[in-house]
């Protein structure tokens, strides 16, 4: 019976950590996130570069392996999905990459912002005076 309620304690402090509930929130905004860039690649890039490539699907290019009978359907390797995936994949890295470089911009700037000032540089009136002060020092 203690056995459980120390794995339910443990469960309990492993959940409310802060990296665990970080990471369920970057999965969940990532896939919407990611559902965002697949409708911008799908509907708005693709489609135009389908149309300077002469009107082309992608996602209907494809091998035919074996053509469709009455009794089997089409065999055939669909290679323009695979085209499809890897643009996905470039854009989305593009958009990521992008992102983070402007909050990492924005975070310098808060830094810069944030970091004292170095003190200005003494006039040549404290420098001499240092320098009276410290050959009186050696001179005792």
């Amino acid at each position: 019976m203690t056995e459980k309620k120390g794995f339910v304690a443990e469960f309990k402090e492993f959940i409310s950590r802060g990296s665990v509930i970080d990471l369920a929130t970057g999965v969940i905004i990532g896939g919407a996130f990611t559902a965002i860039v697949n409708s911008l690649v799908n509907d708005i890039i693709m489609p135009t570069i389908g149309l300077l490539f002469g009107g082309i699907d992608f996602t209907s290019l494809r091998y035919i392996i074996t053509p469709a009978t009455e009794e089997t359907a089409e065999a055939a390797i669909y290679y323009g999905n695979f085209i499809q995936a890897i643009v996905n994949f470039l854009l989305i890295a593009l958009t990521i990459f992008c992102c983070i470089k402007a909050i990492n911009s924005l975070h310098r700037k808060k830094e810069e912002e944030a970091a004292p000032a170095a003190p200005p540089e003494p006039s040549e009136d404290i420098l001499l005076l240092r320098e009276i002060r410290d050959s009186l020092k050696k001179q005792k």
